[in-house]
């Protein structure tokens, strides 16, 4: 592998990891406010979706870096959806 695939590659693994981290601090703020006023549950349902296809195509494709980093990012996503729900609609 030249240096130049081992940096996209090394970006793109770098990529989805961060993608993935970037819902951490939602996931704070809601969790700490208790409270989700402003949180648009249609983007973060759209952002689960694609996710899910993205890792599907991951495993279909047989590329399971994007399979991997794609199921860590519908993990944190998906997190802040549950909470949207429950602090919305189950705690009121």
């Amino acid at each position: 592998m030249n240096i130049m695939s081992w940096l996209v590659e090394f970006g793109f693994a770098a990529g989805l990891l961060v993608n993935a981290l970037l819902f951490i601090p939602q996931i704070i703020a809601i969790c700490k406010s208790k409270s989700v006023v402003g949180v648009s549950f249609i983007t973060f349902f759209g952002f689960n979706i694609i996710q899910l296809f993205t890792m599907l195509h991951g495993v279909i494709s047989e590329d399971y870096l994007l399979a991997a980093g794609s199921l860590l990012s519908l993990l944190t996503c998906g997190t802040v959806s549950v909470l949207i729900v429950y602090f919305r609609y189950v705690k009121k």
